[in-house]
């Protein structure tokens, strides 16, 4: 899915997000700026949707999100992520993350929960948080879990798409949509996991001594 979704993405990094880049680089925006200010976004969008305004949450929570984007390519253009930089993106991701799926939770709550609808995301909360951590644990350790079928822009993409649909007046679509996220995120989870334990290189067993004479 990753691949599917990055033909589009290419062409809309070389085309949008590259000469916004330049743009705010040359007016004196930094990287880290952009990060704290698309989390806000972030933040605004899913208020709105807590709330009930699906499209309008969607909208902005999408918009917001993109400035993944555009925080890595101001740093690159820069000549590089800083260490705290990259400490920041991550930090912020998560705090998205947990308030994007904590007004969807609290929205299916107020519905009445169709379908299960708040136990899939839920799910899809918790799995999505593990996702990052096997990848950044198993970095720390020299390991390698870079894989998976739904990364962060695939789950923020698929929960787009059920807002969308919820937005649209179908009651099913975003539970739908939470429940494929959920099916997905947790395959994720352990796709990372068996990568990375066929990526260690454990010692080669000491050969046995001889006994002295």
């Amino acid at each position: 899915m990753a691949k599917i979704v990055n033909i589009p993405a290419r062409a809309v990094v070389s085309h949008v997000v590259n000469p916004t880049a330049r743009f705010l680089l040359k007016i004196g925006v930094t990287p880290n700026a952009v990060t704290v200010a698309g989390t806000i976004g972030v933040l605004i969008g899913a208020w709105f949707g807590s709330q009930g305004y699906l499209l309008v949450g969607t909208v902005v929570v999408t918009a917001c999100a993109l400035t993944d984007a555009l925080d890595g390519t101001m740093a690159r253009m820069r000549g590089g992520t800083s260490k705290f930089g990259a400490l920041l993106d991550s930090s912020m991701d998560r705090i998205a993350d947990g308030a994007v799926f904590g007004a969807v939770v609290w929205y299916m709550a107020v519905q009445g929960n169709p379908y299960g609808g708040m136990i899939a995301c839920l799910i899809s909360l918790v799995a999505g948080q593990v996702v990052s951590y096997v990848k950044a644990r198993a970095q720390s350790l020299g390991l390698n879990a870079d894989v998976g079928i739904a990364e962060r822009l695939e789950r923020l993409l698929i929960l787009g798409v059920g807002g969308l649909l919820g937005s649209a007046g179908l009651e099913w679509g975003l539970p739908g949509a939470l429940w494929v996220l959920a099916a997905l995120s947790v395959i994720t989870v352990f796709q990372r996991l068996i990568h990375a334990g066929r990526t260690e290189v454990l010692p080669e067993p000491a050969a046995p001594t001889e006994p002295a004479a």
